[in-house]
């Protein structure tokens, strides 16, 4: 090539790092630290690491680079603001909930992910409103007494399950158990179908939506695709979701069908079909795609975050026996006194609940949190105004592992969250269902479903670490984190000891 030409391409790099650089200066300009910024990628590169590593780059971000106050970071050239600090995030998330009320959003134009743009945690301003107000009363005491019975039931399907397995091989995958467990409970109590996921190794339920977590190459570029470049995403209408969604709306159309001609349950979809039949306002935001959208929802969030959660609450009770022991002693005394494992009792299981909320701080479902800025906002007690659109993050793995909130905190220590101390913990650093009106609206749900499954195992069975799996491997998968390659434990039957 001539010199002219590598003249026009030394220029046109100069000028492609210079415009980089421009782009990159949004936070620096408004006095605001930023980690170290790869040229065109900002720090977007941390979503190609594996495992826990794309959090271990964020804890660095929190505890070298201001994330812990706050900082600036890029997705590519889209500011985000990393905030850390507790009293601002009290004031984001609860105080001024009015200049924050939406998440990002994300529309969709593939045929095969429209229903997503429908989902409650997509929705916006007055649709969100509306749409949570019609789906809290699913989630109240009332309503969770009467699923615990289906809860019990599927609990017992899965202890059955897993002590035949564990009778038959030297260790079992806990996590895959808890897969199916979950599946089931969730389309019995919201649907009233029965997976029988026990029953049919080969059930579709849990298949698909094990699928749907998955994170390969491909859905991994689409994700990062879909939130560096969205309009090109958009413009070529590009698909997010696996095939298994297809297999989940085929259900629920199915099931919509049933109800309409009068097979009623008084679960989570007739609660949603009859909520907008006497009024018009709801009615436009819940019409059929958008209750078919909610469900879907249901069943898909609530399947691996859960069973997850238990997976890894298992693992811990395993490789602490003390614990095990002492959670064992007090559900023991649980069943001694109301003859059962009852709703009452199990609502009283403190070290139970304690175990729970310790696996959700050490492995939070949702590792990071999100709020997008609804109109121009003065940063409290700062200079710094954030404009409408801005994207603000919430580091919730590294504030549910920093050693000044949680001593020796990448240790399981239940009695942290245990009633007498509970004073210790500082508001605003547990939020494994997110924070203020727009947190997990299943949060009860969930917690009950985990507790009903965790106790009637522990009562049931000795959990021991198999041998070759006295560690846990984490993945950050689509959004959530979840054991890697499962969580294979020695099961003993306590009526043979």
């Amino acid at each position: 090539m001539g010199v002219e030409v590598w003249l026009l391409l030394v220029v046109g790099v100069l000028m492609a790092l210079a415009y980089s650089r421009w782009r990159h200066s949004y936070w620096s300009s408004r006095g605001v630290p930023t980690p170290p910024i790869i040229p065109f990628l900002g720090h977007i590169h941390a979503l190609f690491l594996k495992g826990l590593k794309p959090l271990l780059y964020e804890n660095e971000v929190y505890s070298k680079y201001g994330g812990s106050t706050f900082c600036g970071k890029y997705e590519m050239f889209r500011p985000i603001l990393v905030v850390g600090d507790l009293e601002l995030m009290k004031h984001i998330t609860v105080k001024d909930f009015d200049y924050f009320t939406d998440r990002r959003n994300f529309t969709l134009t593939n045929e095969g992910d429209d229903v997503m743009n429908d989902m409650i945690t997509n929705k916006t301003g007055n649709e969100w409103k509306t749409l949570r107000s019609i789906m809290t009363p699913t989630f109240t005491s009332g309503k969770m007494r009467g699923m615990y019975p289906l809860v019990c039931d599927k609990a017992d399907d899965l202890v059955s399950f897993s002590l035949k397995e564990a009778a038959n091989n030297p260790h079992i995958d806990m996590k895959h158990n808890f897969g199916r467990f979950t599946m089931d409970t969730i389309a019995s109590c919201a649907f009233g179908i029965e997976c029988n996921s026990f029953e049919n190794e080969n059930s579709e339920f849990p298949k698909a939506a094990a699928s749907f977590f998955q994170l390969t190459w491909k859905r991994k570029l689409s994700i990062i695709f879909l939130i560096t470049l969205p309009k090109v995403f958009k413009f070529f209408k590009l698909r997010f979701n696996p095939p298994s969604l297809d297999f989940f709306a085929e259900v629920v159309k199915e099931t919509i069908a049933a109800r309409e001609k009068g097979a009623k349950r008084g679960d989570f979809l007739d609660l949603l079909m009859e909520a907008g039949k006497d009024n018009p306002e709801k009615k436009q935001v819940l019409n059929y795609k958008s209750i078919l959208a909610q469900s879907i929802l249901f069943l898909i969030a609530g399947y691996d975050t859960t069973a997850s959660t238990l997976a890894f609450a298992s693992f811990f009770l395993a490789k602490n026996s003390t614990h095990q022991q002492h959670l064992r002693k007090e559900l023991q005394g649980i069943v001694k006194e109301h003859g059962d494992l009852t709703y009452q009792g199990i609502m009283e299981a403190k070290f139970l609940d304690a175990c729970l909320l310790e696996t959700l701080r050490l492995y939070p479902p949702a590792p990071m949190l999100e709020r997008q800025c609804t109109k121009d906002y003065q940063l409290p007690g700062t200079e710094l105004k954030l404009h409408k659109g801005d994207i603000v993050q919430f580091p919730v793995w590294s504030i549910h592992h920093d050693p000044k909130y949680w001593p020796e905190p990448n240790e399981f220590r239940p009695h942290r969250f245990m009633p007498e101390n509970r004073d210790n913990i500082t508001t605003f650093t547990h939020m494994p269902f997110g924070l203020g009106p727009r947190n997990c609206i299943a949060m009860r749900f969930a917690l009950m479903e985990a507790k009903v499954a965790l106790g009637k195992m522990i009562l049931a069975a000795d959990l021991q670490l198999a041998p070759g799996y006295e560690e846990m491997e984490v993945e950050f998968g689509v959004g959530i984190l979840r054991p890697k390659n499962g969580v294979n434990l020695i099961l003993k039957p306590l009526s043979e000891e």
